[in-house]
């Protein structure tokens, strides 16, 4: 009697080992894939080497083997490099996938759906919310475009990361981070403006949190950036200025589509000050200490 062998476990390749990248490669190798790595600074990428990892000083031989190539880079120019203008897209095999968990435009993504696509290359579009402790735990919101069957191929890697939905087409994934971060960046401004209020008028700005938590106004944002808040604890967790990147391309998205988003423009305002002020490194709860400033309360 014969017993089927187990289906081979696909060869991955990982580009993009920042603060991010690094954590979600690390648990790809704990999860016992064998990984290619490659970072613009390969130093970034060497600790993996201490987990298994082959470390590469150019993406296009970290793919050259890989069924699925995953990149966390920088932004959508980044991607648009690295696939096309570094060779990656011609180093990857025909009938490869590509997932691009950056947050980039919808119609960046769209764009390296149909180019990869000419080259017999899979796509998919893949950004991620959560931050480093979402990737630390493993409990990241995966929002996810293009063709169903890719993405089934695709979700036993996503759950060593999280919780992946599969939203719509190619572009479908950029669209609904960029709604996730129009909510984000819109809450962190109406928490830090409300407590700075209630502050301002001479109430307890910690009791004032106390007060209206489990009541409609309460929020994962209250909770966490409304914590850090009160603390003024503005440790980068997610960047103010990545936050500024998101609030823009959604409403560079908004013209492309024809859409009114006034409030988003309110707050991509409020953030560009805020960077213009020298707190773009800060965390984007940061926006706080703009909104503290404005009125006199630093």
């Amino acid at each position: 009697m014969t017993t089927a062998s187990a289906p081979l476990a696909p060869k991955i390749a990982f580009l993009g080992t920042g603060s991010m990248g690094l954590i979600m490669a690390a648990r790809l190798c704990e999860a016992g894939y064998a990984l290619q790595v490659w970072n613009r600074t390969i130093e970034k990428a060497a600790v993996l080497a201490e987990q298994g990892a082959s470390v590469h000083e150019q993406a296009s031989t970290a793919v050259a083997t890989a069924d699925i190539v995953i990149g966390m880079l920088e932004n959508g120019a980044v991607v648009e490099d690295v696939l096309f203008g570094q060779d990656v897209a011609a180093a990857m095999k025909p009938g490869a996938l590509f997932i691009d968990m950056a947050s980039i435009k919808p119609r960046e993504a769209r764009d390296h759906a149909a180019r990869l696509g000419a080259l017999g290359i899979a796509h998919l579009d893949a950004p991620v919310s959560g931050g480093t402790g979402g990737a630390t735990h493993g409990s990241l919101v995966i929002m996810v475009g293009g063709k169903a069957a890719e993405f089934d191929r695709a979700l036993p890697l996503f759950r060593v990361f999280g919780r992946a939905t599969h939203v719509g087409s190619h572009g479908a994934g950029q669209l609904t981070k960029l709604a996730n971060q129009m909510i984000v960046g819109i809450t962190i401004g109406a928490v830090a403006e409300a407590l700075l209020f209630a502050t301002k008028g001479g109430a307890d700005m910690a009791k004032v949190k106390e007060a209206i938590t489990g009541g409609f106004a309460d929020s994962r944002i209250l909770q966490v950036h409304g914590q850090r808040m009160v603390d003024r604890d503005f440790i980068t967790h997610a960047r103010l200025a990545i936050q500024l990147k998101d609030m823009r391309n959604a409403l560079a998205t908004a013209q492309e589509i024809g859409f009114e988003a006034p409030i988003t423009a309110l707050f991509e305002q409020l953030y560009a000050d805020g960077a213009e002020h020298g707190l773009g490194d800060l965390d984007h709860s940061g926006l706080f200490v703009e909104l503290a400033s404005r009125n006199g309360m630093n």
